[in-house]
């Protein structure tokens, strides 16, 4: 099978970590032996651009078969309308719930235009992907497959607290809390990480808030084998990567109810779902993890997400996408959770 990824992020030079889920979904698929191509670009809310793009598409479309197409993120599947091939969109997060301004902290206008971009290729593709099952209440009525993401086993996995803390020289008995985010993304919300590290300093006076700024990708496992808990207080989120990662490497996770987070940590002891996004709520919930000081039970978690099982999904998925294109049925009309 021959398909074509479009996708508005992938890896650059300048930022060569870019959507690393994307990367690892499309080295697995390679791996099961299908033929896959990569057509990335940045639409950069530009609509010329969109256009130059949609354009140099089509023309690949033209030189090359392809069994299916695999768009990634919603904004990518315009490049593939209207269809020449079978098309399976997977919806990844603020395609769904929009983009907040790194300078304001609201919603945006471009992410409203992108929200409803995200409905009409929904509604024209003919498999959609959600990587969270809250996703399926934002689109149309129609059947959804969720599959999240998966991670990369090799490297997310447990080791000893004291021999991740040696590798980065931090002392072993100040309480360390690590936020997996760039700070300056606001729909994270660090602010509010910040207020809620200051209200578990009442009883932990030496807590440290540790952002994931400029850190390797290779050492977010050492940081979070090293640290007591992670905590997460996004104003949405689709399923977020760095949460599972966390809890591949058995650290607890300190949530408020953001994408499918809650899902994901509601049945393993030790960690803590936040009732409200008030520092005080979960700065409670900091203090009970670090009274506790202790790993959780990551290992169903590092069985869920092991990526070559997610692979079989999304192959079966392309198949799916196949027998509807060549039928030329529409999809149907209420939604469901097809994973």
């Amino acid at each position: 099978m021959r398909v074509l990824t479009i996708t508005s992020e992938w890896p650059t030079p300048e930022n060569p970590v870019l959507a690393p889920f994307v990367v690892r979904q499309v080295e697995f698929l390679r791996r099961a032996g299908l033929e896959v191509d990569v057509f990335p670009f940045r639409g950069a809310k530009s609509p010329a651009r969109y256009w130059r793009y949609w354009r140099q598409a089509r023309a690949k479309l033209q030189q090359t078969h392809y069994d299916v197409i695999h768009a990634q993120f919603g904004q990518s599947g315009v490049l593939a309308l209207p269809k020449t091939a079978p098309l399976v969109v997977t919806m990844r997060g603020s395609d769904v719930h929009g983009i907040i301004s790194n300078v304001s902290g609201q919603y945006t206008t471009a992410g409203r235009v992108l929200q409803q971009v995200s409905r009409v290729v929904a509604q024209q593709a003919d498999e959609v992907i959600v990587v969270s099952r809250h996703m399926i209440d934002l689109l149309p009525k129609r059947e959804y497959h969720v599959i999240p993401s998966g991670f990369d086993l090799d490297l997310f996995h447990p080791i000893p607290i004291a021999e991740a803390r040696a590798q980065l020289d931090l002392p072993l008995d100040q309480p360390l809390i690590f936020f997996g985010a760039n700070p300056a993304v606001k729909r994270k919300r660090f602010g509010l990480a910040e207020a809620a590290i200051e209200v578990a300093r009442q009883e932990f006076p030496d807590i440290r808030l540790i952002p994931a700024r400029q850190i390797p990708h290779a050492q977010i496992p050492i940081y979070m084998n090293a640290c007591d808990a992670l905590i997460m207080v996004s104003t949405h989120e689709g399923s977020p990567d760095v949460v599972k990662e966390a809890l591949a490497c058995d650290l607890p996770v300190v949530s408020v109810d953001t994408g499918d987070v809650w899902e994901r940590i509601g049945a393993i002891d030790g960690c803590v779902r936040c009732a409200d996004d008030r520092p005080e709520t979960i700065g409670a919930g900091l203090v009970d993890v670090l009274r506790a000081r202790r790993r959780i039970d990551g290992s169903a978690i590092r069985e869920t997400f092991d990526e070559t099982r997610l692979t079989e999904q999304v192959l079966a998925v392309y198949q799916q996408a196949q027998q509807r294109f060549h039928r030329g049925t529409t999809h149907g009309s209420t939604a469901k959770d097809a994973s």
